[in-house]
């Protein structure tokens, strides 16, 4: 008995040597990394000489650069570790999670890159205000970016947090809230130092580490099955517990069930889902400015070019590192991490190091890192893009009314900005961490789906568009989406999220139900409203600069004097 005891004890006591080496290892390489980055962002604050060089980059960038750029604002922890945990809880379902993110390039390649690149300066709203009046859409722009902005950073933020906390061992809520001020105060020390130069190189290392890891993992679990994708799909499927359901449509989206209503509806959603995702890329903030960072039209080209086949590569590779985590970690083991999946690519790098053992630890700590890193990398892109249209649209356009302001003046807003948009985000972010993340990015896609691109596909392709249909559109696509989303079935009601496949809605009390929208994403509604209400807006008024869309016409086919685009 007393030898047992012993043995036990000495367990326990190399179990918790063990873990305390795994979070020496973790937080080693997660400060190595902020230090990087930081020294990266102390070198780009001596280049920022002018409002350019602030919003973005002084346009030096290359297409490739400006590709891993892209690739690494785009790959957030949702990407990473939500399309993961997706694949190894749902299979099948999950992967298309994976093609509506990639799908939804191919929309911005052919309709919105090089067109916003040549038209614009620095942001969406140099674009939608080219030929209308400027003070009501740059307005409406501006309210439009910052709420995309800040719901898109607060599922960054609350996910950081979650992430941390799972790897550190972290309980206390006292140091939840610490990890996500961290990460809230580490975006701003990015964006006000480093502007778009900082942010940018941020973006890439991340890139290049995201792709690293991802391409280390993905050939080490097709090693393990020696590189026979059948057997892999095969062990993935038995260790689901739901057999060849698992690699069948059907699991999670667009269910079959006994109520011809409810299958319906299931299958709306998912088609309502799909049109958010592939449509909402092209209008995120944060993804439209990074075409201006470029020196030509050429090289807004080959820069989504670059991202393309960086992100098509990267989510290729979540086809295995979904299915591995299904086949060496288990649905048990993951759920009993993390409900929704979250966990699942930590899991599986310390699956594959070998649970308990330094490789394992190794390999837990650098894709921790990895994890991380693209958290930080996106949230500082998505402070920049709020923070320079306040500046640069409200500040400039609006208040100022057009006058003259100076580079220096403008950079200082933007950098104020800055501040004010981490620090409403911290203050947000802590609160709801008991919200759905995928809730959050919902709203946050939606809205750029529904608010954002019908004006911007109006502006640069119909000549009668005019101030009228900008600002409805804009004003109406949030409103619509927004209402939808408070009145669905993810803020009352018990909805089932689509991310996490559990209980999801904001009011966790099934008696609290007040909602009459039946779909989880409002976009198969709010997107077509949106193109509706700048339609209407656009043929009641009789406003109409021929001469002014011309200019813009030749601009955004030809590249014409786009350096010199400027807000007129």
């Amino acid at each position: 008995m007393l030898v047992s005891l012993a043995a036990t004890q000495a367990a326990e006591s190399a179990a918790a040597d063990t873990d305390s080496g795994h979070q020496v290892l973790t937080i080693s390489l997660f400060a190595t990394f902020v230090a990087i980055t930081l020294g990266i962002t102390i070198w780009a604050s001596r280049q920022n000489r002018t409002a350019a060089d602030f919003y973005a980059g002084g346009r030096s960038f290359t297409g490739m650069q400006n590709g891993f750029a892209i690739g690494g604002d785009y790959m957030s922890a949702a990407s990473f570790l939500g399309i993961a945990g997706l694949i190894a809880l749902y299979g099948y379902d999950g992967f298309l999670y994976s093609i509506g993110f990639l799908v939804a390039w191919l929309v911005a390649l052919l309709l919105v890159a090089e067109l916003m690149r040549n038209t614009g300066k620095f942001t969406m709203a140099d674009v939608l205000s080219f030929r209308m009046r400027q003070r009501p859409v740059r307005t409406a722009a501006s309210i439009s970016t910052v709420v995309v902005s800040i719901f898109y950073l607060l599922a960054q933020m609350v996910g950081a947090g979650e992430l941390v906390s799972l790897l550190l061992g972290i309980s206390s809520q006292t140091a939840k809230n610490i990890v996500i001020a961290g990460v809230g105060l580490l975006m701003i020390v990015y964006v006000v130092f480093g502007g778009m130069k900082g942010t940018t190189w941020v973006q890439i290392i991340k890139a290049v580490l995201l792709m690293t890891g991802a391409a280390i993992m993905t050939f080490w679990v097709l090693a393990k099955f020696g590189f026979n994708p059948s057997a892999l799909l095969g062990a993935a499927a038995d260790a689901s517990g739901k057999g060849e359901a698992f690699l069948e449509p059907g699991l999670r989206y667009g269910v079959e069930s006994a109520d011809a209503t409810k299958t319906l509806l299931s299958k709306l959603d998912f088609i309502s889902l799909a049109m958010a995702l592939v449509l909402g890329t092209a209008g995120l903030p944060h993804i439209l400015i990074r075409f201006y960072t470029v020196p030509s039209s050429k090289a807004a080209r080959k820069s989504v070019l670059w991202a393309i086949a960086l992100i098509g590569t990267f989510y290729l590779m979540t086809l295995a590192l979904g299915f591995g985590a299904a086949a060496l970690v288990g649905h048990e083991a993951i759920t009993a991490q993390s409900a929704g999946g979250n966990s699942a690519a930590p899991q599986l790098a310390e699956a594959l190091g070998g649970v308990g053992t330094g490789l394992g630890a190794v390999m837990l700590a650098v894709i921790a890192a990895v994890a991380f890193a693209t958290i930080l990398a996106v949230v500082a892109g998505l402070t920049l893009a709020s923070s320079s249209s306040l500046a640069h649209d409200l500040y400039a356009n609006v208040i100022r009314r057009g006058k003259p302001t100076t580079d220096k003046q403008e950079v200082r807003v933007g950098r104020i900005a800055a501040v004010c948009i981490g620090a409403v985000s911290i203050a947000l972010a802590i609160p709801a961490q008991s919200l759905n993340v995928a809730f959050l990015v919902a709203i946050a896609f939606a809205i750029a789906a529904s608010a954002n691109l019908p004006v911007i596909l109006f502006s640069l392709f119909w000549k009668r568009f005019n101030t009228r249909g900008a600002t409805w559109g804009i004003y109406g696509g949030l409103i619509s989406a927004l209402v939808l989303l408070i009145f669905s079935p993810n803020v009352s009601g018990g909805a089932v999220s689509q991310a996490t496949g559990k209980a999801a809605s904001l009011f966790s009390d099934p008696s609290i139900d007040f909602h009459w929208f039946p779909l989880n994403n409002p976009g198969l509604v709010s997107i077509p409203l949106g193109f509706l209400f700048a339609f209407i807006g656009a043929v009641t008024s009789k406003e109409f600069n021929k001469a002014k869309w011309a200019e813009m016409e030749v601009r955004s086919l030809t590249g014409a004097h786009a350096e010199k685009a400027s807000s007129h």
